[in-house]
């Protein structure tokens, strides 16, 4: 069987956040959702799941349908089954992701960010699957006391540290 290995980099607007994660049943769309709304009440958001089987559709659900139409031609492009992307636009992976987590369809995340990615992704007859993601860039150092002290004050600013 013949194999092959592509980044594709996801594409999502500037100040919004993704969750990118694997699922494995059509209820993810509805149970996503729920989530999601359930956890951040009136925030802004598109989902889209991608089926493996079937009519291999990609799925779609969210409060902004420019956000939706993001999250669905991303994981057109991704051409990867049974992967959902969620893009926020006013809220923070933090502040939903133990609740994506808990979804029993969940069976990973891949990542959650506001980083650009790039999504490693091995090429198969028939379809393809995530390998991994590349998030952001690579460290230029290891933080000095100031860089810590720094990184405490924004975690106090966040109320995350007394």
């Amino acid at each position: 069987m013949d194999a092959s290995i592509e980044l594709v980099a996801l594409e999502y607007p500037e100040g919004s956040n993704i969750i990118l994660g694997q699922s494995h049943f059509i209820k993810s769309v509805e149970d996503l959702y729920e989530a999601v709304a359930g956890t951040v009440p009136g925030s802004p958001f598109g989902l889209a799941f991608s089926e493996a089987s079937g009519p291999r559709l990609v799925r779609s659900d969210g409060t902004d349908s420019e956000l939706q139409r993001v999250a669905e031609q991303n994981l057109m492009r991704l051409g990867c089954g049974h992967s959902f992307l969620v893009v926020l636009g006013s809220a923070y992976p933090i502040q939903v992701l133990n609740a994506i987590k808990a979804v029993p369809e969940v069976c990973g995340i891949h990542c959650a960010t506001a980083n650009p990615v790039s999504v490693v992704v091995a090429r198969a007859t028939g379809g393809g699957a995530i390998l991994g993601v590349i998030d952001g860039e690579s460290p230029l150092a290891v933080e000095s006391d100031g860089d810590r002290d720094s990184r405490i004050e924004l975690l106090k600013r966040f109320g995350y540290k007394r």
